[in-house]
């Protein structure tokens, strides 16, 4: 008998967030979520002589402008944070993958579904409990949006 099929290609959250960001803008991220908020001049001691103050301007704008990190002035110059804690945003990018992946069923989930409990009940017994509390903490949550 064969084992599973798998798909060589697919990556998870985490990998799919760490090709949609260059190695600097990671570098910063690590950084910013770090020390919380920090000037770019404070990156730039954090990040090392190898890289410019102009370059780390550029890249701490760049992940202003794709709303990963947000900023406020203080005196002449900005102050970064994270937009979302590390987890928060691979949570954001997982769940998109999710989307697309049951949009992209023809409106029928099941052997999505279905292959996730097979996935989670292989490695781990306990995060098929988890799954399951899961499921019920978001049918209450569904109820009481509807009970409104």
């Amino acid at each position: 008998m064969h084992g599973p099929f798998l798909f060589w290609g697919f990556k998870s959250s985490h990998e799919m967030l760490e090709n949609r960001l260059g190695a600097l803008e990671r570098d910063v991220l690590a950084v910013v979520w770090e020390r919380g908020e920090i000037s770019v001049r404070d990156a730039c001691a954090q990040l090392g002589s190898g890289v410019a103050y102009t370059t780390v301007m550029t890249t701490m704008d760049r992940l202003f402008k794709k709303r990963l990190l947000a900023r406020r002035k203080v005196g002449r110059a900005f102050v970064y944070r994270a937009a979302a804690t590390r987890d928060e945003l691979e949570g954001a990018v997982a769940s998109e993958l999710m989307q697309s992946l049951l949009q992209g069923h023809r409106g029928e989930p099941l052997p999505l579904l279905s292959s996730l409990v097979d996935a989670v009940s292989e490695r781990d017994r306990a995060l098929l409990d988890e799954l399951e509390r899961l499921v019920r903490e978001k049918r209450r949550a569904v109820d009481r949006e509807k009970g409104r």
